[in-house]
């Protein structure tokens, strides 16, 4: 128990704001590169025994000695990961879903094998929210675990596994548990991301909410907010998808006996379950409290759109007045009251004035002006 009492301060990077290095926001591959493979090492007893090898020679030191290989890939394509496939016995189906990338976070047992699928998000940063302001970024981390090597898939430009496994690296004692830390790790740094993502998105919807609410930023009421609300809903919902169907397989690994993982690193996938469940609350929370804004702003439209009609109907219904009277007056007959009377023009002008300022102090004293 004591080789991993400090477990949590080993793997979990210290969290910071949008902006600072902390996001794992890492560019794709260096062009430089020409192999999909990142890093390989074989660790024993808990210490990097090599520096860069093959897999095929990580794979034979393995079996010659004992310990563990992890194999780290950055957007394999199906040639290149053919040959690693073979070497560790993959199951096609797990092999097809981490080349194609787009998998819903998702647990499958194989008999070699656990197939883990893991949604990365980035917040991406952004002088002002617009309607078409791109919030979240997503990729994904794919994990085969096996008995002694662990195999991370990456697609996507953030999400990198670099920094982590130099923070492993400096505790022998915790790698020297197994590939089954290094998931554990994976999965408690994802999901701390997630936390921090979750946290700069709060800070959108608070401003998007006072914008709304606003008298003073001449949009409100207009529905002028409407389409960035929308945009962020859509943002919304694409952290969702990331978090949600993470729930079950974080539920089994800290729950249920899994093969491949240590029963004492499996007391450690409870914590990383929780914060899947709380910000999976926050997200449900987000996405209800948006469309609370959403209907509030169309209906801040809608009381507009009314009060200009009122309006607009106010000053109709006054012109209406002298346009009725002279109407009946500017009629060709011989007989009609007052044409004759040489206080009579003075008389209409007077009673259409009167009339309008009455009907004109009425509806301001209603409200309608």
């Amino acid at each position: 128990m004591s080789m991993i009492r400090d477990l949590r301060a080993v793997v979990r990077p210290a969290l910071k704001r949008p902006g600072q290095s902390a996001h794992g926001y890492d560019p794709t591959r260096d062009p430089a590169t020409v192999s999909a493979v990142v890093d390989c090492a074989v660790y024993r007893g808990g210490r990097r025994i090599s520096e860069r090898l093959s897999p095929a020679q990580a794979m034979r030191r393995v079996r010659a000695g004992g310990g563990f290989a992890w194999i780290g890939l950055h957007e394999p394509t199906e040639r290149e990961f053919a040959g690693i496939a073979q070497e560790f016995g993959l199951h096609p189906l797990a092999v097809e879903d981490a080349i194609d990338a787009h998998q819903r976070p998702k647990l499958e047992p194989y008999e070699d094998s656990l197939f883990t699928v893991f949604k990365t998000l980035h917040y991406v940063e952004h002088a002002e929210l617009t309607a078409s302001s791109e919030v979240v970024e997503t990729g994904e981390v794919m994990c085969f675990t096996g008995q002694d090597f662990i195999i991370t898939v990456r697609h996507g430009g953030q999400g990198s596994l670099r920094a982590l496994r130099a923070r492993l690296e400096q505790d022998q004692e915790l790698l020297a548990t197994g590939p089954s830390a290094v998931l554990h790790a994976i999965a408690d740094q994802i999901v701390d991301s997630y936390l921090v993502v979750a946290d700069a998105v709060q800070e959108d919807i608070d401003e998007v909410e006072i914008d709304v609410f606003s008298p003073s930023d001449g949009r409100s009421g207009r529905g002028s907010d409407a389409g960035r609300v929308y945009q962020l809903k859509r943002e919304v919902l694409e952290f969702k998808r990331a978090v949600a169907p993470l729930l079950r397989p974080m539920q089994l690994l800290s729950e249920r006996p899994m093969r491949f993982v240590d029963p004492e690193i499996q007391k450690y996938f409870r914590d990383v379950a929780d914060h899947v469940a709380r910000v999976h609350e926050q997200v449900v929370n987000f996405d209800e409290l948006l469309n609370s804004i959403l209907q509030a702003n169309l209906a801040q439209a809608t009381v507009a759109q009314n009060e200009d009609m009122r309006k607009i109907t106010s000053w109709a219904a006054i012109f209406a007045v002298p346009t009725m009277i002279a109407g009946i007056y500017g009629m060709n007959f011989d007989h009609m009251p007052e044409t004759q009377w040489e206080f009579g023009y003075p008389m209409v002008l007077t009673l259409i004035l009167g009339i309008c300022l009455a009907m004109h102090r009425g509806f301001r004293r209603n409200g309608w002006l």
